[in-house]
């Protein structure tokens, strides 16, 4: 029994739709999933432990730091460059300050330049891996502790990398809702003190 050529049409477009909304939804976590394994595009890497192993080859480390333009935090590198070797763990803070007159929350995104480094870039604890909390007129310095992998040497185009330079953005996020709920609770106390 012959199908009808436009049920048969039909049924294909159908497929190609169901297809590419198959692929379009795996497509963010694949793209996620690359670019942790792979450091593509300056994705950082993260270890447990420091390098076993330290070069006698020497690596700058640059620091740069900003905020969304709808943060209201100061937020900036306390110190701008650092010299270490490869393999060498490193220890960088970063200061932010919230000058408002209410608690704000912040998430930071980062990446490090050029792109190639990234696979090479290992982070053990960093400030970014959770929210940050700052209440106001709190004033804090957040750790990052780094070190680049050795086997960057043997990278054919990272081996030629003598500089990296560590970015982050803070973007505000909402208040975790038990913070929200003290600061609202300690609020109502002040307004009915008066």
């Amino acid at each position: 029994m012959a199908t009808d050529p436009k049920t048969r049409t039909l049924t294909a477009l159908v497929g190609v739709v169901l297809t590419m909304g198959a692929l379009a939804w795996a497509s963010v976590p694949f793209y996620n999933w690359f670019c942790k394994v792979t450091g593509f595009g300056g994705v950082t890497q993260v270890a447990s432990a420091g390098s076993n192993q330290v070069l006698d080859r020497k690596i700058t480390i640059r620091f740069d730091g900003t905020v969304d333009s709808a943060m209201p935090w100061e937020f900036k590198p306390v110190v701008r460059t650092m010299e270490l070797n490869i393999g060498e763990d490193g220890l960088a803070f970063y200061e932010a300050y919230n000058p408002t007159d209410h608690p704000i929350a912040g998430q930071a995104a980062y990446n490090v330049t050029p792109y190639e480094a990234g696979g090479y870039f290992n982070k053990i604890q960093c400030f970014c891996f959770t929210e940050q909390v700052l209440m106001p007129g709190e004033r804090v310095q957040m750790p990052v502790n780094f070190f680049v992998d050795p086997a960057i040497v043997d990278d054919r185009d990272a081996k030629y990398i003598h500089q990296i330079t560590l970015s982050y953005t803070f973007y505000q996020i909402d208040l975790p809702e038990e913070v929200q709920a003290s600061w609202d609770a300690g609020q109502n106390k002040t307004t009915n003190v008066n």
